[in-house]
C-alpha cells in the first residue's frame, strides 16, 4: 500500500511538472509574439539557450571547483597525519571511482574531451541514442561523483577535461527542452559552444576556451558560430568570477630580465616535454588495448586495486608529489624558492598519470599535463642553474609543450598558460614551445591521445548498436 502510495505521489508530481513547464512555454510564446521586428525576435530567442545554459555551467564549474579542491585536502590531510592509510584509501577510492562509470554510465570514464570531439563528429537526427551515451544528465552526476572520489583517493587527475564534459552535456540538454515552435540551433554547434564555455569556467580563460573549439573541436567555418561562442563563453566566466572572485588558476610569477638566448632552453624543453608527452599518452593507449582484453569484473578490480597500490607506493616511498592533480607542485616551482625538480619527478608524475587514467574512473589529464610540464621544465632549469625568472619561463614553457604532446594544440596550450599567469611578455616563447613540442611529437605518433580515445569511443558506440539490432533480429 505504501509503495502505491509513493508512485501515485510521483505520477502526480510529473504531471505537475509537466503542466507548469507547458505554462510557461505558452507564456513565453505569447510574449515573443508580440514583438514585430521577426530578425530581432529570432537572433533574441537563439541566444536565449546559450545564455541559460552558459549561467548553468558556470554554477556548476563552481561547485565542482570547490568539491574537487575539498577532496584534494583531504588526501594530503590523511597523508600528513596517517601516511599509512593511503594503502588503503587509495585502492577502496580508485575501485569504487571504476565501479560508479562502468555501473552508471560507462561514457563518463576518462577525461571527457574525446567524448565529446565524438558527440560532435556523430551529431546528426539519426544518431541522437548514440550522443546520449556520451552527453546527457546521468554523465554529468556520475563524472562528478566517480571523479571526487578519485581525486579523495589520490588520483592524479584533473577536473578540467570532466567540466567540459558536463558543459557540454548541459548545453545539449538546454537545447531538448526547447519547445517545438522555437527556432532551431544546431545540436553540433550547442555541443561546441558547450565545451568552450567549460573551459572557458575551469580554467578562468574565456581565450582560451575560444581557441579549444577553433583548434581542437569545430571542422566548421567558425564565423557560422562565433557569437554564441564569444557570448557563452563570457557569461560562463563571469557566472564562475562572480561567486569566486576575479582570480589566475596559478597567480603572478616572476618573468623579467630574461637571459638573451633564453629561446635555446626554451626549444630544448619544448622537445623533451613534448616527446615526454606523446611517449605518455602511447603507452596509455597501449596499456587501455590490453586492458581491454580483460573480459570479467573481478580481473578490472584486481587491475584499478594494484594500480592503486603502486600509486600509494609512490607516494609513500618516494615522494608525495606523485599524487593529486599536479598544481601544488607548479605553484611550488613558481612561487617559491625550490625552483629545481629531481630528475625522477617527470617519471613519477607520468607514472601516476598513467595508474589513474588507465583505470576507468573518470577524471581528466589537462592539469596532470600542466604538472608534469612544469617538472620537467624546473629539471632542465636545474641542470644549468638558471635564475630565478629564467627558470619561470622554462617551467611555463614545459607545460605548454606536455599539454601540447597530449592534445596536439600548441595554441590551446600557450594562450591556457598565457591566461593563467597573465605573463603577456612570453607570448612569443609560449608559442614557441608549443610549435616545436607539436612538431617532435609527430616523431611518437601523428595523432593525440584525444583522437585515438575518439575513435575508439565511435567504434564502441557502433559496435554496441550492432549487437542490439543483431538479437533484436534473433
Amino acid at each position: 500500500m505504501e509503495q502505491q502510495n509513493v508512485t501515485f505521489a510521483i505520477l502526480i508530481y510529473h504531471y505537475m511538472l509537466n503542466i507548469t513547464v507547458s505554462k510557461v512555454r505558452l507564456h513565453l510564446k505569447h510574449s515573443f509574439d508580440r514583438i514585430k521586428n521577426e530578425e530581432f525576435k529570432k537572433n533574441a530567442l537563439q541566444a536565449i539557450p546559450f545564455w541559460i545554459a552558459s549561467v548553468i555551467t558556470g554554477l556548476i564549474a563552481v561547485l565542482y571547483t570547490k568539491l574537487f579542491l575539498m577532496a584534494e585536502g583531504l588526501t594530503t590531510l590523511v597523508y600528513k597525519y596517517h601516511a599509512w592509510m593511503l594503502f588503503i584509501l587509495t585502492p577502496v577510492c580508485f575501485v569504487i571511482a571504476w565501479w560508479l562509470a562502468k555501473r552508471f554510465a560507462p561514457y563518463s570514464r576518462g577525461s571527457g574531451i574525446p567524448q565529446v570531439m565524438a558527440a560532435i563528429e556523430i551529431s546528426s537526427p539519426k544518431t541522437d541514442q548514440k550522443v546520449n551515451k556520451l552527453l546527457s544528465i546521468r554523465i554529468i552526476f556520475v563524472k562528478i561523483l566517480s571523479s571526487l572520489i578519485m581525486a579523495i583517493g589520490g588520483g592524479v587527475i584533473g577536473r578540467e577535461g570532466p567540466t567540459i564534459q558536463i558543459a557540454a552535456s548541459v548545453f545539449r540538454k538546454v537545447n531538448q527542452f526547447l519547445p517545438q515552435w522555437w527556432p532551431k540551433v544546431a545540436k553540433r554547434n550547442m555541443i561546441i559552444t558547450g565545451a568552450a564555455a567549460g573551459l572557458a569556467a575551469a580554467f578562468n580563460t574565456p581565450l582560451g576556451g575560444i581557441v579549444f573549439a577553433i583548434e581542437e573541436l569545430t571542422k566548421t567555418h567558425f564565423s557560422y558560430f562565433k557569437t554564441a561562442i564569444f557570448s557563452s563563453v563570457i557569461i560562463a566566466g563571469l557566472t564562475a568570477q562572480g561567486i569566486l572572485g576575479p582570480y589566475l588558476y596559478l597567480g603572478y610569477p616572476k618573468i623579467g630580465s630574461l637571459s638573451t638566448f633564453i629561446f635555446l632552453w626554451v626549444i630544448l624543453v619544448a622537445v623533451i616535454s613534448g616527446l615526454l608527452g606523446s611517449s605518455m599518452s602511447k603507452v596509455i593507449l597501449w596499456i587501455m588495448i590490453w586492458k581491454s582484453k580483460l573480459k570479467f569484473s573481478y580481473a578490472n578490480i584486481v587491475y584499478v586495486t594494484v594500480c592503486a597500490l603502486l600509486l600509494a607506493g609512490l607516494a609513500y616511498f618516494v615522494d608525495y608529489s606523485t599524487m593529486g592533480s599536479g598544481k601544488d607542485l607548479m605553484q611550488k616551482v613558481l612561487f617559491t624558492s625550490d625552483k629545481y625538480s629531481a630528475w625522477y619527478t617527470p617519471l613519477l608524475r607520468i607514472a601516476g598519470t598513467m595508474l589513474s587514467f588507465t583505470t576507468g574512473a573518470a577524471g581528466g589529464i589537462f592539469a596532470p599535463a600542466l604538472g608534469t610540464g612544469a617538472s620537467v621544465g624546473s629539471m632542465v632549469s636545474g641542470w644549468f642553474h638558471l635564475s630565478e625568472t629564467n627558470t619561470n619561463l622554462l617551467i611555463l614553457s614545459g607545460m605548454v609543450g606536455f599539454l601540447t604532446g597530449v592534445t596536439r594544440s600548441p595554441f590551446t596550450s600557450a594562450i591556457l598558460v598565457l591566461e593563467m599567469t597573465d605573463r603577456h611578455n612570453v607570448i612569443f616563447h609560449l608559442i614557441l614551445a608549443g610549435m616545436v613540442a607539436s612538431l617532435v611529437s609527430i616523431l611518437i605518433d601523428k595523432h593525440s591521445l584525444y583522437d585515438h580515445l575518439k575513435v575508439q569511443y565511435i567504434r564502441d558506440l557502433n559496435e554496441g548498436e550492432l549487437v542490439n539490432t543483431n538479437s533484436t533480429n534473433l
